[in-house]
């Protein structure tokens, strides 16, 4: 996969048309109606937080499926706690509001939602505590973030992910993705697809903005909550899957870098990159350097599920039309 592909897959995640609706601090609005201020404050200092949703069509059933929408909005709850901003809707206010907003844009394709919450006072000064804040959510035709077919090559990042006692890795921080940008762009800039990030002491935390899994000697192993990591929504779907549909146990603990040179298998996840399987890492192949076969089993029951097409996993989401 080029550097130019990748620009121009994630290039789609723009709004269909000037005239798509969103939400806006309590109103459904169009796209182009909606104006920031260029002192916005959240603009210059990144205090703002978010979530990504997808929502999956399927076309047999003509039905749109929105994942894991009241996990996304308690997760964004949280981020807002944390930041000291007030979210002025319940989780299920804010699963009303999306749903109607896909409703009023009609989309009969896979799509992304975007909440965030902000501070919109014009002001210069750094802080965090009593500044008004605005809330929004955009909709958009959104296909994959990375590839998932073919596999993808990473390099492990010269940067390092920023620690809890900085910026908080578990929120959704809007100024903490300079972190996940500056390690994407080293990646891309040096022939590569996507990068793996360090902790401080030197143990795998994440991609630039996924979860990670590897399998060594029949057992997935993925970073623990502790070691910097976004509290990943799809990563706790898939270790429920990989459990109850493979039969195969999952750890929760350090991961050294080296590690990632002799496993059998390797993928990154996430609501963006879904199961993005990694078959090189720093110019050495992860197994034979194809997609592994448990992570081909995942992708087969993941996109089953989320699109709404296996019993089982109905309560993964909420049919939109």
């Amino acid at each position: 996969m080029s550097v130019h592909a990748d620009l121009t897959s994630r290039a789609k995640a723009r709004p269909e048309h000037p005239n798509s609706w969103i939400f806006f601090d309590g109103e459904f609005a169009r796209y182009h109606d909606v104006r920031l201020g260029v002192m916005t404050h959240a603009l210059h200092y990144g205090t703002g937080c978010f979530e990504g949703i997808r929502a999956y069509w399927n076309k047999r059933e003509e039905q749109l499926y929105l994942l894991q929408a009241p996990a996304h909005y308690e997760r964004l709850h949280d981020s807002a706690k944390i930041l000291r901003m007030e979210l002025p809707y319940s989780v299920e206010e804010l699963i009303e509001i999306t749903m109607a907003l896909l409703k009023r844009n009609g989309y009969r394709t896979d799509t992304y939602v975007r909440p965030l919450l902000f501070k919109s006072v014009e002001q210069i000064g750094v802080q965090l505590h009593g500044l008004p804040d605005s809330f929004l959510v955009y909709t958009s035709p959104f296909g994959n973030y990375v590839e998932i077919e073919a596999g993808i090559r990473c390099m492990v990042s010269s940067w390092r992910r920023v620690s809890d006692g900085s910026l908080p890795a578990r929120a959704k921080v809007t100024g903490a993705y300079i972190n996940s940008a500056l390690a994407k762009s080293e990646a891309l800039e040096n022939g590569y697809d996507e990068a793996i990030v360090l902790a401080h002491d030197g143990h795998v935390s994440e991609g630039s903005a996924e979860n990670l899994f590897m399998l060594k000697d029949g057992v997935f192993v993925t970073p623990p909550v502790t070691d910097d990591i976004l509290e990943g929504i799809t990563r706790d779907l898939l270790i429920g899957v990989i459990r109850d549909e493979l039969g195969l146990s999952v750890v929760e603990r350090s991961i050294d870098r080296t590690e990632l040179y002799t496993c059998n298998e390797l993928f990154l996840c996430g609501t963006g990159a879904q199961i993005s399987p990694v078959i090189e890492i720093d110019h050495r192949k992860v197994g034979d350097g194809t997609v592994g076969e448990f992570t081909q089993e995942l992708q087969q029951i993941y996109f089953g599920a989320v699109r709404g097409e296996n019993p089982k996993y109905k309560g993964w989401s909420l049919p939109v039309y």
